[in-house]
């Protein structure tokens, strides 16, 4: 008699103890692993401070004209297995910074040189070349770099034209993180920026 009280028990236990369990279970099953925190300002700051490094290491003349861009950020997916439900769509709270500009009208032989003292540049600073799609034959000529450092997410892609003879720097900032509460990117004074 007394085993049907314990048995008892012992389910109603277990009953509250998958009811405490299950819902962050299946919550995260839903979501899947949340993103880290974003921060901004950071983020910024430091695509900055490697747009410069990049611009200084070209060493182009005096007086060449930047086209600068402010710092922009873009969508991340969802996941877990909410991003089947949104297979198409990125999180609005969740972002990827980048920082692009362009050095316009800079000739083949200049853009060489750049692209070599940038290279040495970068290598002493343990980053490397990762992707290289430069291309010549046919007439046609295109120079395009992607750096990355070991251990560091962040990455630097130059690439050269000879239909634009436009110097293109993209500096992307390290993965996707959930943006603080009430950011707002397009009141946002940090991603304002010159080169100069």
């Amino acid at each position: 008699m007394l085993e049907k009280p314990r048995t008892l028990i012992a389910l109603t236990l277990l009953a509250v103890l998958l009811l405490i369990a299950v819902p962050p279970a299946a919550l995260r099953l839903w979501n899947g692993e949340p993103y880290p925190p974003a921060r901004p300002d950071a983020v910024a700051a430091r695509l900055k401070d490697r747009s410069r490094t990049v611009y200084d290491a070209f060493g182009l003349p005096a007086g060449t004209p930047v086209r600068t861009h402010r710092v922009d950020s873009y969508g991340c997916a969802y996941r877990g297995l909410r991003s089947l439900a949104h297979i198409d769509g990125t999180r609005v709270d969740v972002r990827r910074f980048s920082v692009r500009w362009e050095v316009p009208a800079v000739p083949e032989d200049t853009a060489r040189a750049a692209l070599r003292r940038l290279r040495e540049r970068l290598a002493a600073g343990g980053w490397s070349v990762t992707q290289d799609l430069s291309r010549e034959g046919a007439g046609s000529t295109s120079l395009s770099l992607t750096f990355q450092r070991p251990g560091d997410e962040d990455s630097i892609h130059v690439a050269w034209y000879d239909t634009t003879t436009t110097l293109f720097v993209s500096v992307y900032g390290s993965g996707c993180g959930e943006l603080p509460a009430g950011f707002d990117e397009y009141a946002w004074e940090a991603a304002q920026w010159r080169i100069r």
